[in-house]
């Protein structure tokens, strides 16, 4: 059976290419706000990687234009995304491991990390892409927990027909006497 610390190791060691979401939005660096939340809302998503001269240079996240335009009754047609966007822009390559990711938002205190392989946005790494992919490999491992574990033998009373035994066994999730997993094995 594993321990935490191998379950731990076992989920970050997934690239970040297979977890991120490839062709992420983009903007230049020139272009409005109104334009980034129009490709935003376009495209369902929170963000818009800001590039200048097709170099990623910034980000523009929903909260920025909420905190940074609206809150400050803002017109977006008239502020650029150059002015609110965060920057410098933390990233992270495609071949860099899910731990990495993590690593990097918790230090860095953000949700999103654009990915870049020659010095080109190729994906966006999200805080739920890494929840669902950690979600997902910890339901496997403890399927194949559940699998592997060893035959247990213990006394109490059996699930199916109700009868005290002190040889009870596993047998499909049931804890089953000796007659009843006769009668399994029969089926």
């Amino acid at each position: 059976m594993m321990n935490n610390s191998d379950t731990i190791r076992f989920e970050t060691r997934i690239p970040v290419r297979e977890v991120m979401q490839s062709h992420p939005i983009t903007i230049d660096v020139g272009e409005t706000v109104a334009r980034a939340a129009q490709a935003m809302c376009r495209n369902e998503v929170g963000s818009c990687i800001v590039l200048q001269n097709n170099l990623p240079t910034g980000i523009v996240t929903e909260e920025d234009i909420n905190c940074k335009v609206v809150a400050k009754d803002l017109k977006p047609g008239e502020v650029h995304v150059s002015k609110i966007m965060s920057t410098p822009l933390i990233t992270i390559g495609a071949e860099k491991l899910v731990g990495d990711a993590a690593g990097m938002m918790v230090k860095h205190r953000v949700r999103r990390l654009p990915v870049v392989e020659d010095q080109v946005v190729i994906g966006i790494v999200t805080v739920r892409d890494i929840l669902t992919v950690a979600a997902e490999v910890n339901e496997l491992l403890a399927d194949l927990i559940e699998i592997n574990r060893e035959e247990e033998y213990a006394m109490g009373v059996c699930d199916r027909c109700g009868n005290l035994s002190d040889d009870l066994s596993r047998v499909d999730n049931l804890m089953l006497c000796p007659v009843c997993r006769e009668e399994e094995q029969l089926l």
